[in-house]
């Protein structure tokens, strides 16, 4: 299967916009857009769409090192957010994209709830396809889990930013929480289009020789296959929350196979997330979007929307 031969089986209408494939490459993955173009046989069109990386008011350098640690299962990450700032990502960034490729959507950061509606602001008036708000990453001091763990934070974030763009808006869950399903159903209430599930999960890892944390920060975001089956059911959970109001959902941890990535679409996605597996396999996707395609033909399923949500449990 070609990038240009992707079945029409794979499209999707993702809160308007056209995805021609239910695969979305996620936020620190894939840089501003331009990571692994450098790898031939990559593509940004074997994606619905791309989530550059989180960005935020002001420049950040970021935590300290190490911030990276491989598991026996996936990777604990804990970059910090490192960007340039917003106004060089739409002024130096967003330019040197095909927006012809797939939809390239901000991620946006912040510390505050204004931060937050400032850079959504500035976004809404540049050329991206839509809006995710990350509030919920693990591996930063401020900010961060501080949203997305408490529901009332998570919605004034999204009311904020929904009074200031017309963009759809995705709003990324925490899996780090007492109730998924309260902070989903205060999202939908504040006015988010979509929810996006799960960020990573919080951990570390020790150097059992200096008995020190491995990560600079300490505390990372744990990604990976060892993640997946938590992923499935958090989206299942929400996907009951979300599917009455006609709320989308990317869901996303774990995905390395056309089977994962099934999976997450029989349990309530309408879009699957690509992370972590893009540094197993950077051409993952080209396998994935001809596993999934295989797999409606093999069914008699004409369309990928066909299968979210369609689990059937055990009465």
């Amino acid at each position: 299967m070609t990038t240009d031969s992707l079945p029409a089986s794979l499209s999707l209408d993702f809160c308007g916009l056209h995805f021609n494939s239910p695969l979305v490459l996620l936020s620190g993955c894939v840089g501003f857009g331009e990571e692994y173009t450098r790898v031939e046989g990559f593509s940004n069109r074997d994606a619905g769409a791309v989530m550059l990386k989180g960005t935020t008011r002001e420049p950040r350098m970021g935590n300290p090192p190490h911030r990276i640690a491989e598991t026996s299962m996936g990777m604990l990450n804990s970059i910090g957010l490192q960007n340039p700032g917003v106004e060089v990502v739409i002024h130096s960034m967003l330019p040197l994209l095909d927006f012809s490729e797939t939809n390239f959507c901000a991620n946006v950061c912040g510390s505050t709830v204004d931060d937050y509606v400032e850079v959504t602001r500035r976004f809404n008036d540049s050329p991206v396809a839509a809006i995710e708000l990350n509030i919920s990453c693990p591996n930063i001091k401020e900010g961060g889990v501080q949203f997305g763990n408490d529901p009332d934070m998570s919605a004034r974030v999204v009311a904020a930013c929904r009074a200031v763009s017309s963009k759809p808006l995705i709003t990324k869950l925490s899996p780090n929480q007492t109730d998924i399903r309260e902070n989903a159903r205060r999202c939908i209430e504040a006015g988010t289009d979509a929810l996006s599930l799960i960020n990573t999960l919080a951990g570390m890892a020790i150097n059992i020789e200096s008995r020190q944390p491995v990560l600079g920060n300490v505390i990372g975001g744990l990604s990976g296959p060892a993640i997946k089956p938590v992923a499935l059911l958090k989206v299942m959970q929400v996907a009951e929350v979300a599917r009455p109001h006609g709320i989308a959902i990317i869901g996303h941890g774990g995905v390395r196979t056309a089977e994962d990535a099934i999976e997450f679409l029989i349990a309530g996605a309408n879009a699957v997330g690509v992370g972590t597996g893009l540094y197993y396999d950077p051409l993952i996707c080209k396998k994935l979007n001809a596993g999934i395609a295989s797999y409606l033909e093999r069914h008699n399923l004409s369309s990928v929307k066909q299968l979210t949500g369609s689990l059937q449990l055990r009465r």
